[in-house]
């Protein structure tokens, strides 16, 4: 035999006595599945409590009901959230066992940005709720020009702040998280009124509200510019929001609602007025809870 050949019998011998050692020469069944080959578990989806035990609402004005009941002053009493007037039926009022509203805190401030919410959230820690409810960033928005108003890189750090240390002192508590309103829409609605027109050269939201009739460029791409900072905090809540278990978005639906003149405040004619107070706790009331 040639030493050619005996060295590739001698070869595939040696691999057919290893292959019978190593099982390798078996029938081929069930191995440990490849990398490739392994499909994702899913990852179960948590059940939502919709009946919570206690609510508390963290937030700025809309959350406080400013201006919707007198001229310059918080109206809880008719907030989406905690408000205890049954023309407003809030989340409270619906969700809320017999102990309704008196189980529930509104712990918004009027004016505050995002840089407040930390504080926000270590004072509903220390309520325990089984329910905290967010609605924040138009003032981060709302500032006395575009370059003035809050980075996103802030706003981000800000609110993953925030969420963090709610997740860590209320593990098993829900978040729900609405979304900015959308500035430029509530701006297209006043500037029809002359009267809030007037109101709004006294310091309101001057980033979009400004110079209201004004058709230039630069207005235009003002007011475009504070829109899509908007869009972008959303995008902000929404993926930090999505990081969290217990954490629910409203999908925008705050943003995409479009108030109406009779749903804005008389006195301002920019924060929701009771009228738009309800429907916030609608919108808001199916985004949280009416979801599958």
């Amino acid at each position: 035999m040639r030493p050619f050949l005996r060295g590739c019998l001698a070869a595939a011998a040696a691999s057919l006595l290893l292959a019978g050692c190593s099982g390798e020469g078996r029938a081929p069944g069930p191995g440990p599945a490849t990398s490739a080959s392994r499909k994702p578990v899913p990852r179960p989806t948590p059940t939502w409590n919709a009946h919570p035990a206690s609510i508390a609402a963290l937030g700025d004005s809309i959350t406080r009901g400013f201006d919707a009941c007198s001229l310059l002053k918080d109206c809880p009493e008719v907030s989406w959230v905690t408000g205890t007037r049954a023309q407003v039926d809030s989340l409270a009022g619906r969700v809320l066992s017999a102990a309704g509203a008196a189980n529930s805190w509104n712990l918004a401030e009027s004016g505050a940005r995002m840089a407040d919410l930390p504080d926000q959230a270590a004072a509903a820690a220390a309520k325990k709720p089984s329910l905290v409810t967010v609605l924040m960033g138009s003032n981060d928005a709302c500032r006395d020009s575009v370059a003035a108003m809050t980075p996103v890189a802030d706003f981000r750090a800000d609110f993953t702040r925030a969420m963090a240390g709610l997740h860590t002192a209320l593990p098993k508590s829900q978040v729900f998280v609405a979304s900015i309103p959308d500035l430029k829409r509530l701006w297209e609605v006043g500037k029809e009124n002359p009267l809030g027109k007037q109101i709004w050269k006294l310091g309101i939201c001057p980033s979009m509200l400004r110079d209201p009739d004004s058709v230039s460029r630069s207005a235009q791409t003002r007011r475009d510019a504070v829109r899509a900072r908007v869009v972008a905090y959303n995008r902000v809540l929404k993926e930090v929001c999505a990081t969290y278990q217990h954490c629910r978005y409203d999908g925008g639906a705050v943003f995409d609602y479009r108030f109406s003149s009779n749903e804005l405040s008389s006195w301002d004619w920019f924060h929701p007025n009771a009228q738009g107070q309800a429907q916030l706790a609608r919108i808001l009331f199916t985004a949280a809870f009416a979801k599958p």
